[in-house]
């Protein structure tokens, strides 16, 4: 596994996947790739195996440090497919991408026996976007593998989320959230160095939430767990300016900078070589300020 420095000398949190402390010396990103029909921005893109297979090879070869491999569609108003289904639109994809490299493969699934099956094939990260409330079985499969584990708040499930969202205080609400869950996953034996930690944009959230939350990510490092933020081409872009989802690159690459000016160690993104270009441009002016 690269893409990550795994030096002891590096500070802050690290992150143990399969047995192997990784250091974040540097944000990493995370390229998404949807393996569905259905998925809000890039849905029915890349379902034939030679397609998605390429474009993981573009995302490798633009900087991605990992791959996040999605079967099921989680966009607001989605519904579940089954585990069958899930596994046969990313297996094959992952099996081969094992096999020709040596990048980090993170799978997006709510379920235990899609994340079994992806895991015994190599993949090395379960990003869970019930945190493991989904499927009772996660967390005890995740401890046992010694998977990383990316915990994300939702409000609801992709079905209703965007229904009705509330909160009493969103960045409370969510600390909250992330604390009981995370004991929840220790006590079942998961390791407190396996956890990232995503608040969730778009997941049970109106555009001030997003907002609030985005403006205040600084309040989740009390946790001990690094961030992940996901904000790429999101509808909450789309209410600011009315723009469509191919055409939120802009906002995508303005979240970036806002998390990355409070410490966000992980973007998930769509366009992963102007991510890059992004952050190292952005890093190499500030190495020349005063």
């Amino acid at each position: 596994m690269t893409g990550f420095n795994t030096s002891a000398m590096e500070a802050g949190p690290t992150w143990s996947i399969k047995g192997q402390e990784f250091h974040f010396s540097k944000p990493k990103i995370m390229g998404i790739l949807n393996v569905t029909p259905d998925s809000f921005s890039d849905g029915g893109k890349y379902l034939a195996l030679d397609k998605s297979l390429a474009q993981a090879h573009k995302m490798i070869a633009d900087g991605a440090d990992i791959i996040d491999i999605g079967g099921e569609s989680t966009r607001p108003g989605s519904l579940p497919v089954s585990a069958h289904e899930e596994l046969a639109r990313i297996l094959p994809l992952i099996t081969k991408l094992v096999a020709e490299t040596d990048t980090l493969i993170s799978v997006d699934t709510q379920k235990s026996q899609v994340a079994q099956a992806v895991l015994d094939v190599g993949a090395h990260i379960i990003n869970d976007i019930s945190a493991g409330r989904h499927d009772a079985a996660m967390y005890k499969l995740v401890a046992e593998k010694q998977a990383g584990y990316i915990m994300m708040h939702m409000q609801g499930i992709p079905e209703n989320m965007q229904q009705a969202p509330a909160y009493e205080n969103v960045i409370m609400d969510i600390t909250r959230f992330f604390t009981r869950n995370i004991h929840n996953a220790l006590e079942s034996g998961i390791q407190h160095s396996q956890i990232i930690l995503d608040p969730g944009i778009g997941f049970g959230k109106s555009l001030n939430n997003n907002l609030e939350i985005m403006a205040n990510l600084g309040q989740f490092q009390k946790l001990d767990r690094p961030l992940l933020l996901g904000a790429s081409r999101k509808s909450f872009i789309g209410m600011i300016d009315e723009s469509s989802s191919q055409k939120r690159l802009g906002g995508s690459l303005a979240a970036v900078l806002a998390g990355h000016l409070q410490n966000v160690q992980i973007f998930r993104v769509h366009d992963v070589f102007e991510t890059r270009q992004t952050l190292e441009l952005f890093t190499a002016i500030q190495k020349h300020s005063d």
